[in-house]
């Protein structure tokens, strides 16, 4: 009996994309967050509207789910016995 060798639909790569995808967004998302107000009563406008939250961490967000989006849709290369025909 012949066993059936099983397949997966990712490869190394597929899941070294997805992992890097997922480090981009959860760093823009920490960016987006920002520090802790030192006293909560006062308003720092600077620190809300900085520079970082308003536009570094969307970009890194955006290029999270590029990375995550190519990771899914790359398809593995083939191999030799792929191309074999099934006897």
């Amino acid at each position: 009996m012949e066993k059936e060798k099983t397949t997966f639909l990712f490869n190394k790569s597929n899941y070294t994309f997805l992992i890097i995808g997922v480090v981009l967004n959860v760093i823009g998302f920490l960016l987006m967050i920002g520090g802790a107000a030192e006293n909560l009563n006062d308003f720092n406008a600077d620190e809300l509207f900085s520079p970082v939250r308003l536009t570094v961490a969307p970009i890194l967000i955006l290029l999270g789910y590029v990375v995550i989006i190519y990771s899914i849709m790359k398809k593995p290369k083939s191999t030799k016995n792929d191309n074999l025909p099934k006897a």
